[in-house]
Formats: C-alpha cells, sequence, structure tokens
C-alpha cells in the first residue's frame, strides 16, 4: 500500500494535463476579452458613421 501511494506521488502525468488545461482556459479568456474590446469599438465606429451619414443626408435635403 505504501509503495502504491508513493508511485501516485511521483506520478506527474496528471499535473501536466491541468496544466495544459489552464493554460488553454488564460488562452481562452484572453481572446474572449479581446474580442469583446474589439467589438465594442468596432460597433461604436459604425455607430458614428451612421450618426454622421443620416446629418450628411439630412443637411443634403434627402
Amino acid at each position: 500500500m505504501t509503495k502504491l501511494f508513493s508511485r501516485f506521488l511521483k506520478d506527474e502525468s496528471g499535473a501536466t494535463a491541468i496544466e495544459y488545461g489552464l493554460i488553454a482556459a488564460l488562452i481562452s479568456v484572453a481572446l474572449i476579452t479581446g474580442a469583446t474590446t474589439l467589438g465594442e469599438k468596432i460597433g461604436n465606429t459604425f455607430n458614428g458613421l451612421s450618426t454622421k451619414m443620416t446629418g450628411a443626408q439630412t443637411a443634403s435635403g434627402g
């Protein structure tokens, strides 16, 4: 029983899988955060463009 327990403590294959999982999770969070920020900036740009186009249309009498 002692040998089994000590062999279990020395086995690092599960720890490696957990580390890869944590790295994948951190990369996913970074990608989601970046995409959200980029999406908001693009949305603001299109809203500003729409406002300017509406103002130009109104000013031209259309």
